[in-house]
């Protein structure tokens, strides 16, 4: 079996019979399906031959969306949540807080669905109705403080999601011609290189001079911001010599502590993609070789690696709360399958 077989295996075996995408079927804490993952999870399938896997999602996610319409009424004292239960229901409240208000997930929804459906899947009403509910929240919502995609510091303005948020607009905005959704993804443009610009790069949230290695995305696959763009290449640049690790593989930001702040190999398969998207096809199959020989002998990719932590004394402790790092992590499978068609193409 190659290594696409395995993560195409992965994804649809993590596919649950509703359509969602679990985040990873042996760790416990992400027995639920985000908005985030599943979408890369559905673009991942749909460029393997798997439009029925896609389609699956997002009939789910549709559904999802209008069983729970109040949420994105404005009239409910609930925000929508980033990730559902796997029959699409909003989860009930653990024990410890477990952060849940994330807008990246809906934008990156809303640009995955468009791509869906610009290759050639007729959506349904629900979809599109469903769609259309998410772009409305989104116009008034979408600079709203949030955690970020790594569930983090719900206080600031986060500079990835608000990328997300401005491809889903400018999405939704062709899809319904709308000129609303457009003038919403416009102004939020403003705000990005108005407030997340500083010294040429773009930064990681509102209030630091840092990098986060989700800022590739505002360019690949997004488009807020053209791949050779002198900001966009700047910030690519930073990502990779502050943020890849000694063994070659991409952290999320410096600082984290996640399970000690390793290297993550979405992260890395993601670094590949963007070299791909600029033509550095020697980068991007350094990438690829690095992603793939993270697997394990049975063809399964971990979330990170921690061979080399940021911070080697809290590895255990997250261990020892949540067990060994989450393995499978469809996203990562995701990814790899999404650097490996972008070279083929």
């Amino acid at each position: 079996m190659t290594y696409v077989d395995s993560s195409v295996q992965v994804i649809l075996s993590g596919q649950h019979s509703g359509g969602g995408y679990v985040a990873c079927p042996t760790f416990p804490t992400y027995d639920y399906a985000w908005l985030r993952d599943g979408a890369w999870c559905a673009y991942a399938a749909g460029l393997h031959g798997h439009d029925d896997s896609a389609a699956a999602f997002h009939r789910f996610i549709a559904r999802t969306v209008k069983a729970n319409a109040n949420l994105f009424s404005g009239e409910s004292e609930f925000t929508p949540p980033t990730r559902y239960t796997l029959t699409g229901q909003v989860e009930k409240p653990g024990r410890e807080p477990w952060p849940n208000f994330q807008l990246d997930g809906y934008g990156t929804w809303l640009w995955v669905l468009g791509n869906h459906i610009q290759r050639g899947h007729r959506p349904t009403s629900e979809e599109l109705d469903a769609a259309k509910r998410v772009a409305r929240y989104l116009q008034v919502a979408g600079s709203s403080r949030c955690y970020d995609c790594w569930e983090e510091h719900s206080e600031r303005r986060h500079t990835s999601t608000l990328g997300a948020v401005i491809a889903g607009l400018a999405m939704a905005a062709e899809l319904f011609d709308d000129q609303g959704m457009a003038d919403a993804a416009a102004r939020f443009r403003t705000t990005l290189f108005g407030e997340h610009v500083r010294a040429g790069s773009f930064v990681k949230h509102d209030a630091t001079d840092a990098v986060d290695a989700s800022l590739l995305w505002l360019a690949t696959p997004l488009a807020v911001v053209a791949p050779d763009d002198p900001v966009m290449v700047r910030t690519a640049q930073r990502v990779a010599d502050e943020l890849t690790g000694p063994a070659g593989g991409v952290r999320r930001y410096l600082g984290d502590t996640y399970y000690g702040g390793g290297e993550w190999v979405l992260l890395t398969a993601w670094l590949g993609w963007h070299y791909a998207t600029l033509g550095d096809f020697t980068g991007a199959t350094g990438r690829l070789r690095w992603v793939e020989a993270a697997f394990t002998v049975d063809g399964r990719l971990p979330e990170q690696l921690l061979t080399h932590p940021q911070s080697a004394k809290m590895v255990a402790p997250w261990i020892d709360k949540w067990g060994p790092v989450a393995t499978p992590l469809l996203w990562s499978h995701a990814m790899h399958l999404i650097l490996v068609a972008s070279l083929h193409e």
